[in-house]
């Protein structure tokens, strides 16, 4: 009984050796893709009330779980019945990355600045409205993290194939796999939102230091005012980094996925430059489709 105990933990031992050396990989090849998913979601966290931001961020990583709890078992799914099928999605989703990408463009360039009366209006929110808008952005942040999630587990699948491959393993590659892209799914989904999560809450710590010292000068009340007075700035910057980021992830999907931009659109340029010439073209066409889309669905819920 306990040699076959033993036994047990051996062979578990053994799988997370293989799983270590898969793990280690997928996170590298993954690296690009979690920074630019910092990004967006950091800049789809913020601009909450000061009380509501941490449970907002709360329900968005809640629904960033759920999202890779659906994608790891399809993909797997797919893998065996249809494995085209995951490209297709991919692509899929990069129309709709682009889209928020060049949409978010396109409201900065012809935003129309507001008269008095129209701000004042707006600054009237209702408990309802308050609401609402909440809703409103969680959705968003979690359809878009859907679409990030899913390249992640997509890179960190290919990853670990190819590191099982070097591996002389007494184990399926399918478990390998499974365990390998579970692991990266949970590291990626905390990671992410601990540090979304330290980024919206920059302003608090500042003034708690501020607080801590006894001096109205000094090196920690510089320190606290330095955290309060940057947050707007991080929050701007990035507001434009996401906004880059979901344009560079989606032409880097239709560049990579798609044969004939893959090998024919502008083979000889810089690939960043490349990307992004994709994903404004990729955007530029989504809106259209996006926006009718939009308002016959609001139609069809009218009715």
């Amino acid at each position: 009984m306990a040699s076959g105990f033993f036994a047990i933990l051996d062979d578990i031992a053994a799988l997370m050796d293989d799983v270590a050396v898969t793990a280690k990989l997928a996170t590298q090849k993954t690296a690009g893709i979690l920074g630019d998913d910092l990004a967006v979601n950091a800049e789809k966290a913020t601009g909450f009330l000061e009380s509501r931001e941490i449970p907002v961020l709360m329900k968005i990583m809640k629904g960033s779980f759920i999202n890779k709890l659906i994608i790891v078992p399809v993909v797997f799914l797919l893998q065996w019945l249809y494995e085209p099928a995951i490209t297709i999605i991919l692509i899929f989703g990069g129309f709709y990355l682009a889209y928020e990408g060049v949409e978010k463009i396109i409201e900065f360039i012809f935003h129309r600045s507001k008269k008095g009366h129209e701000v004042i209006e707006e600054s009237v929110i209702t408990d309802e409205d308050g609401e609402e808008l909440e809703k409103s952005k969680i959705k968003s942040a979690v359809t878009t993290d859907f679409i990030l999630s899913l390249e992640i587990v997509i890179i960190a699948l290919a990853s670990a194939k190819v590191g099982y491959e070097d591996l002389k393993s007494q184990f399926s590659p399918l478990l390998v796999e499974i365990v390998t892209v579970s692991i990266v799914a949970i590291i990626a989904t905390i990671g992410v939102y601990g540090i979304v999560a330290l980024i919206v809450r920059m302003d608090d710590a500042g003034y708690k230091i501020i607080k801590k010292s006894k001096k109205e000068t000094g090196f920690l009340v510089s320190v606290g005012n330095f955290l309060v007075n940057a947050l707007p700035w991080v929050i701007k910057g990035l507001a434009v980094v996401g906004t880059v980021a979901l344009i560079l992830v989606a032409g880097g999907i239709f560049v990579h996925n798609i044969e004939w931009i893959h090998h024919h659109f502008l083979p000889n340029i810089n690939s960043t430059v490349r990307e992004a010439l994709a994903g404004i073209i990729g955007g530029l066409l989504a809106i259209p489709i996006f926006t009718l889309g939009s308002k016959a669905l609001s139609l069809v819920k009218k009715k």
